[in-house]
């Protein structure tokens, strides 16, 4: 088993979503930021996870999470290979990673809009 904590921002609300079987299943994105040196010195980078929770109970809880919160997130992590009769410009054609959902804990709230706090 492979895991990858990440600590970062959900960049939109998450999203329920259905496979082509019918199943719900909630898919969120964290980004995280990193310094990756360079010749000039360091440059700040963001780095996009898509992840995916097939459990019922934790998709009740994502459904709650906003855009903008920091999150301390645990994923399972399956490098799925392509599929050799597939077109190698399709998402099956090539190289895929995936994230399944195992935990996630928001450690600082999303900051208020003005328009939240006029309309209150």
């Amino acid at each position: 088993m492979a895991k990858l904590l990440l600590i970062g921002r959900l960049g939109k609300d998450p999203e329920v979503r259905y496979t082509k079987t019918n199943k719900e299943y909630v898919a969120y994105t964290i980004a995280t930021s990193n310094n990756t040196p360079t010749a000039e010195g360091v440059q700040p980078t963001t780095t996009w996870h898509h992840v995916l929770s097939f459990s019922p109970g934790s998709n009740n809880y994502l459904r709650t999470l906003k855009r903008g919160s920091l999150v301390f997130a645990e994923a399972n992590f399956e490098l799925r290979q392509p599929d050799p009769n597939a077109d190698p410009d399709s998402p099956e054609g090539q190289r895929q990673i995936f994230l399944r959902h195992e935990s996630i804990r928001v450690l600082r709230q999303p900051p208020k809009d003005k328009e939240d706090d006029e309309s209150e």
